[in-house]
């Protein structure tokens, strides 16, 4: 009876209508669970109510009482949503009652709950009252026999016992006893059971579905629901196949049937197979026939079979005078389970289990601890209209399907989101184009925002559909593609496992939620090759080396570098990368450096991997020269280095003031306060006292930059300064904590030195600091943002939010930020240059008002290439690019709307378009167009554009529809006898059938009308002025078929895309494979003398610097220590 008394009821409809906006009072986790086999709900216990349950159950499943209630209406019973209004009449517990049936019979649910009809009874605890029944027990063998006596034995009222008439008034004489009428015939459709003692138990109830609601169909039973053999009345005669066989001969008018179907219609009428029932104990059916010869009659090819007649009369006598109940039971459709007329179909109601139960077992249940505790009947000569039957609905009140209605497709909605929450998971796509390979890691072009996009996906699908999913949310991908897990490391981002097995589901795989995934070509990322999998993972080290220094001290000075090694790298190779000779190798794999644990590496392990060695992401190196014996000292296979020695930081004198020192050495440890260091470098440097009030310390980097200074508070460990740096004192107060200092500079070529610095407090808006920095800097305007210098000291992402504190942005002492000129526009809008983009050729006429399209545009707002007039091979190189301006548009703004904004451009006045319709649209990359954008109604959003991306417009003669299958490219067709091409026509190609060669040269020829084995194409390299022939595949796959999957021309070394130059020869007027023209000659020509000349320059330069000395070779000098380089990436693909 407790059993479910501490579960959460998270199933509950609680004071809530679904029809009036109102959201299902569910489990936080998961929703309540649907129906089970049965389509019947139980109802959930709340703790004791296990007794109500079955009793609402009873009455539930009594269909007089519940249409009964169903037929009250407002006008009886009021409404729930007027049972707060203090005049309003309402009667809650049958309004509650009927939601209730309502939710049992329509709600798609596993139980529901009898809260709000508890509450309205204003049950207060969990206890229940019982009914007594009085019975005389004196002089009677047991509680059946005082039931008899009591209520159904009949009983004579005579003499001073009368009974008094109703109906006459009067006393007359009577008897009570049991009437055969049958107007008073019952039938038992429920029987509440009890299990356990007096004092404790539980009740379930076996309930009857007089309208067959539910699904009475057993598990056994599922796999083979028209088994009907409960139906037949004699089980001898079933079991006799003679007598079955006969019956169903004798129903062909004939008496003739194909053998194959005897064994057919034998299935359908006894619901088992002749080989399931029969064949173990009679064999085949052909061989029981055959064995039968006086009865049935076979063909001569044993295909068919009849009745002998006599038999056939004697069967037939023989079935109507004892077999009357067999043959109408096998000459009538079996049912199905759910059907059968005479089957009642008995539920077990449980609480929330509802189970079917069998009519013959429900005695079978009596016969242990469990007992009938209430019985209930209903008159026999009850019927149900057929429309009841099955039927949920059927007198159900329309407010009550409009509500449950409402919370089924509530239910829906919260299953599947539950089921999307389960199932799906976040990727972290790192685009390989937009990663470049730095310092032993990859690392973001631009910013990590940009090279990274969230992908949520359905681990239930495979790695095929993910790459699917990624081809086509990439449009601009170029070549094949290779997934592999990768992971983020101190050093950066390093590839582990490449991804294989596209029939594999990523479960399979065990692709985790959050999984970093790298999209690359599985080679090279930039030019450079990516080296992958955990046994070269990048480890990032502290190496300290000697400084470099042309005066000899008493202590040799150490540089603390952090490098990155690869960890199967050997560890001599620490002596190449900084350009050391030879030397000795000491490691500390601690985390403090100060811990006299350094321990030197032998020789003869110099060639062990850093993983051997047990090196990790933290680790420290320290690097000496095997001929400085006074600094390394050997005891016992021990090392103590002057690392351990050094006690000191080095103070420079940076106060502009005149000083007898311009440096001195502090003694100090790690806990030592950066205070108690500064006044002591005060006294020792002997300067004024008052500094000690106005003044601060700066580490000093190995370039000679002063860095952000250090609180006063800190000790050295807390600060990160490690013995034997540098700090310069310098003029002013250190910021508190609640201050930023903070590096910024006037535009985005910044300069080493001319960085200039403030200190803000960290509250500050963006706005309000912009406003600092220039007064500060001495500019004025409205036009200028902030944007945060990158890690490879470049202008990162600008920061959009003017409103937002610089503590917001997260947003640290020492970054630098950069004053760029220039508005940002608002949040969720993009500023997009726009640029008029005119190639040459048959469809591009357009136009201008003043007939300028075929000028030539000299202004700075022109990109155009130079070419030589009246030269048709010059179309394929041209490209002329015009500035219009600048737009400011929504990220929400579809494609169209961008083209009708830029038609509203002053500049774009002097073009006649008809429509946005009329014109195509690319991004601009390297001054060229790039990625068509196609996709009319598009969002911006979705094409991941950027805040720097540039759009350039193409006019169209007429409107296009291109598919995410169509490529667009322009083709050439090469003029007989020249070395030239005729203007570019544009040609769409549909790569639905695949990226083939073949498919490419037949859609080429049926365009020129030409014989497509008389048609040669290749595709133009303009920045390297050269033509790439697409060979006939067909015969490289003959000859070699491994080659087969080089067969699509997205992938290397064509990587076709949209705008591409294709050359076109006809082979019947020209058969040569020169596909060049007399400007690609030049071209090459060019570019030879500009490589030449620019290696010249660099001879001379080494020269003139000394580096090589002319005339003479000289080995070359060991290399000095690395520098900071910084690499400006952006153009690289």
């Amino acid at each position: 009876m407790f059993g479910d008394l501490f579960e959460e009821d998270y199933s509950s409809v609680s004071n809530d209508h679904y029809g009036k906006g109102k959201k299902l009072k569910t489990k936080a986790l998961e929703p309540p669970a649907p129906r089970g086999f049965t389509n019947l709900s139980g109802i959930r216990n709340q703790g004791g109510t296990c007794y109500l349950n079955s009793l609402l159950q009873t009455l539930h499943f009594t269909p007089e009482f519940r249409e009964a209630l169903f037929s009250l209406g407002p006008e009886e019973l009021g409404s729930l949503e007027d049972k707060d209004k203090p005049d309003a009449k309402v009667r809650i517990i049958p309004l509650q009652l009927q939601r209730l049936f309502a939710q049992l019979l329509l709600l798609d649910r596993e139980a529901a709950s009898t809260a709000d009809l508890t509450d309205s009874f204003g049950w207060t605890s969990d206890e229940e009252d019982f009914l007594d029944l009085t019975v005389a027990v004196r002089n009677v063998s047991g509680l059946e026999d005082a039931l008899w006596n009591m209520y159904v034995e009949e009983e004579v009222f005579d003499s001073d016992n009368l009974y008094h008439c109703g109906t006459c008034d009067r006393l007359v004489k009577a008897a009570k006893s049991e009437l055969d009428d049958l107007e008073y015939m019952y039938d038992l459709f429920s029987v509440i059971i009890h299990k356990g003692g007096c004092y404790g138990g539980h009740y379930h109830v076996y309930i009857k579905d007089v309208d067959h609601l539910g699904n009475w169909q057993f598990q056994e039973d599922k796999s083979n629901p028209d088994v009907n053999l409960e139906d037949l009345q004699n089980e001898e005669e079933i079991d006799d196949p003679l007598m079955i066989l006969k019956a169903v001969l004798l129903q062909e008018e004939s008496n003739l049937i194909p053998v194959d179907q005897l064994g057919q219609k034998l299935l359908k009428k006894i619901g088992v197979s002749w080989n399931k029932k029969y064949r173990k104990q009679y064999g085949p059916l052909r061989k029981f026939l055959q064995l039968h010869s006086q009865i049935f009659l076979l063909s001569s090819d044993e295909s068919t079979v009849s009745l002998l007649k006599d038999c056939s009369l004697q069967a037939e006598s023989d079935i109507r005078g004892n077999d009357q109940q067999l043959l109408k039971t096998l000459t009538s459709e079996p049912p199905g389970l759910n059907d059968r007329p005479f089957c009642p179909h008995w539920f077990d109601v449980n609480d929330s289990r509802v189970q079917p139960i069998k009519e013959k077992d429900i005695e079978q249940q009596f016969q242990g601890k469990e007992s009938a505790y209430m019985l209930f009947y209903r008159k026999s000569q009850l019927q149900r209209p057929p429309e009841a039957r099955a039927n949920p609905r059927y007198r159900v009140p329309c407010h009550l399907l409009n509500e449950m209605d409402a919370a089924n497709i509530e239910l829906q909605i919260k299953r599947a989101e539950c089921d999307s929450t389960n199932n799906n998971f976040e990727l972290h796509l790192h685009l390989g184009p937009h990663y470049h390979f730095f310092n032993g890691a990859l690392h973001p072009v631009v910013s990590q925002t940009e090279s990274m996009w969230d992908l949520t996906f359905d681990k239930r699908k495979t790695l095929g559909d993910l790459r699917q999913s990624i081809f086509q949310l990439l449009e601009f991908w170029e070549g094949d593609m290779v997934l592999s897990v990768a992971k983020f490391v101190p050093a950066g981002l390093h590839v582990y496992q490449t991804l294989d097995g596209d029939h594999l589901t990523l479960c399979e795989i065990e692709i985790a939620d959050g999984e970093d995934i790298f999209v690359w070509n599985g080679v090279e990322v930039g030019g450079i090759q990516i080296p992958a999998g955990s046994d070269c993972e990048p480890l990032l080290l502290n190496v300290l080396h000697p400084a470099t220094s042309n005066e000899e001290e008493e202590c040799q000075q150490l540089i603390d570098s952090p490098h990155v090694f690869p960890s199967n790298a050997e560890i001599g190779s620490v002596f190449t990368a900084f350009a050391i000779p030879d030397g000795v190798i000491l490691v500390n794999n601690t985390e403090s450096v100060g811990e006299e644990s350094w321990t030197t590496i032998p020789k003869e392990d110099l060639r062990k991997t850093f993983r051997e060695q047990g090196l990790r992401n933290g680790s420290s190196i320290l690097i000496q020269d095997s001929n400085d014996g006074n600094s390394l000292l050997t005891k016992q296979g021990k090392w103590i280095t002057s690392v351990n020695e050094i006690d000191w930081l080095q103070v420079k004198n940076l106060c502009q003031l005149d000083s007898e020192e311009e440096q001195v050495k502090i003694s100090a440890t790690l806990n030592t306060v950066v205070f108690d260091i500064r006044i002591k470098a005060i006294k020792e440097l002997k300067l004024m006292k008052e500094l000690a009030e106005d003044s601060c310390l700066r580490p000093i980097d190995r370039n000679g930059k002063l860095l952000c200074p250090v609180p006063d508070n800190y000790t050295l460990k807390e600060a990160e300064l490690k013995m034997g740096s540098s700090l310069g004192l310098c003029p002013g107060k250190a910021p508190t904590s609640s201050q930023l200092f903070l590096f910024f500079a006037v535009g985005s070529d910044v300069q080493p030195g001319t960085e200039m610095e403030i200190i803000v407090e960290e509250t500050i808006s963006v706005r309000d600091c912009l406003k600092v920095m220039l007064e500060k800097s001495g500019l004025s305007g409205d036009a200028w943002h902030l944007r945060k210098m990158d890690w490879c000291y470049e202008a990162g992402e600008a920061l959009c939010e003017e409103d937002a504190a610089l503590k917001e942005l997260m947003l640290c002492s020492g970054d630098t930020l950069l004053l760029i000129e220039g508005k940002l526009p608002p949040l969720g809008f993009l500023k997009v240059p726009i640029w008029w983009y005119q190639p040459r050729g048959p469809l591009h006429r357009w136009k201008s008002h003043q007939d300028q399209t075929d000028c030539t545009f000299s202004q700075g707002g022109v990109w155009r290439a130079d070419s030589i007039q009246d030269a048709p091979s010059d179309a394929h190189a041209e490209v002329s690019l015009r500035y219009l301006g600048d737009i400011e548009i929504s990220e929400d703004a579809t494609l169209g709307e961008l083209k009708s904004q830029a038609m509203t451009l002053p500049s774009f006045s002097e073009f006649s378009i008809p429509s946005p319709a009329f014109l195509r649209a690319w991004t601009v990359e390297s001054k060229r167009p790039g990625r068509l954008l196609r996709a009319h109604y598009q969002q911006l959003r979705e094409y991941k554009l950027g805040q720097r991306t540039e759009i350039c417009l193409e006019p169209l003669q007429k409107e296009e529809n291109l598919g995410p299958q169509h490529v667009l490219l322009r083709t050439q067709m090469r003029l007989p006898g020249k070395r030239a091409y005729a203007l570019p026509v544009d040609l769409v190609w549909d790569t639905a059938r695949g990226w083939t060669a073949g498919s490419l040269r037949h859609r080429v020829a049926d365009f020129y009308s030409l014989p497509v084995e008389k048609t040669e194409i290749a595709k133009y390299l303009p920045e390297k002025f050269e033509w790439l022939p697409v060979p006939s595949w067909n015969q490289q796959i003959t000859k070699r078929k491994k080659k087969k999957k080089q067969d699509n021309l997205q992938g290397a070394p064509y990587h076709l895309k949209d705008g591409d130059t294709i050359g076109i020869k006809n082979l019947l007027v020209e058969d040569d494979d020169d596909f060049s023209t007399v400007r690609d000659d030049i071209g090459r020509e060019k570019q030879k003398e500009f490589a030449l000349g620019k290696k010249k320059s660099q001879e001379a330069f080494r020269v003139r610097s000394g580096d090589v000395p002319s005339g003479a070779e000289t080995p070359a000098r060991p290399r000095g220590p690395e520098a900071s380089l910084s690499i400006h990436v952006g153009s690289f693909r």
